[in-house]
């Protein structure tokens, strides 16, 4: 039986707990957290050490996971561009969530010209898919890895802005927040008190899931020379590196590429889980 004096995060994170493909998401992503941390004192070498005579090596005792054309140990590397991947996936989604919830949030609230200016150009955005928006962005700012996070986050804005937007409509028309305004509270205490809060839990849910979608745009771009640069260690590096020697070296592309599906697949179940948890529809 559940107790009525309950918080609505505790009651989220109750529901959560006994989600358990959820928490599987959960664990391993901890656990790609602790290795991109730990990856300096995890890597056996120096993932952009170029060994010549050690060109191709496939996986055995002295390299678990095989080299690749340089030489370079493709665990090392693999570990390395954890950190790389995991740092585009959170700021891109960091990125995205502070401009989208910003403009829908001065979009829902104030309306008429304002809503009318920001939508129409959250509209524009809308018109090009992510990752042809990301790519016309580098094109502008040039490939690193810091303009990649840019790219990424600003492709993905949108989406937080129709979110929040249409989510600010409903809740400005509450009783609470009327009550508010007729006593003279000024706007940005509304909006930062009692507007923003009631807007976090589905930002929440779409940043978890809008990670995984960062991840396979970032490793796309750097895949097409156009992300992150060599000798840098990524996973979308990793796999262009391999692709000319899939046949007599298929580890080079085989494990960044299982790496990018157990990292997507585990953020997309702690997502889904998290909507689930977060539905007040789903108490029960």
């Amino acid at each position: 039986m559940t107790d009525r004096s309950e918080s609505p995060w505790r009651a989220a994170m109750r529901r959560l707990r006994r989600n358990h493909g959820a928490m599987a998401g959960l664990y391993l992503v901890i656990l790609l957290v602790a290795v991109a941390t730990l990856a300096d004192r995890l890597s056996p070498y120096d993932p952009t050490k170029v060994t010549p005579e050690a060109s191709l090596q496939p996986p055995g005792r002295q390299h678990l996971l095989g080299t690749d054309p340089l030489g370079r140990d493709v665990l090392s590397r693999l570990l390395h561009g954890a950190r790389i991947s995991l740092r585009v996936g959170l700021v891109s989604v960091t990125i995205a969530a502070l401009l989208g919830t910003t403009m829908g949030l001065l979009a829902g609230y104030y309306g008429r010209s304002l809503d009318l200016v920001i939508m129409r150009f959250i509209d524009l955005l809308l018109a090009f898919p992510n990752v042809l928006l990301a790519l016309a962005i580098i094109a502008i700012l040039g490939p690193s890895i810091f303009n990649l996070m840019i790219a990424v986050g600003i492709s993905t804005t949108p989406g937080y802005a129709r979110l929040v937007r249409g989510s600010v409509l409903a809740i400005k028309e509450n009783a609470y927040v009327e009550a508010a305004v007729a006593v003279g509270v000024p706007d940005w205490q509304i909006i930062w008190r009692h507007v923003l809060p009631n807007v976090l839990a589905p930002v929440i849910v779409l940043s978890t899931l809008g990670m995984a979608g960062a991840i396979l745009t970032g490793a796309a771009l750097s895949f097409l020379g156009l992300g992150v640069q060599p000798p840098t260690a990524e996973w979308g590096v990793m796999l262009s590196d391999g692709r000319n020697y899939l046949r007599k070296a298929w580890w080079i592309t085989t494990f960044p590429g299982v790496a990018i599906m157990i990292t997507v697949l585990s953020i997309n179940m702690l997502g889904d889980g998290l909507r689930d948890a977060l539905d007040p529809r789903l108490k029960t």
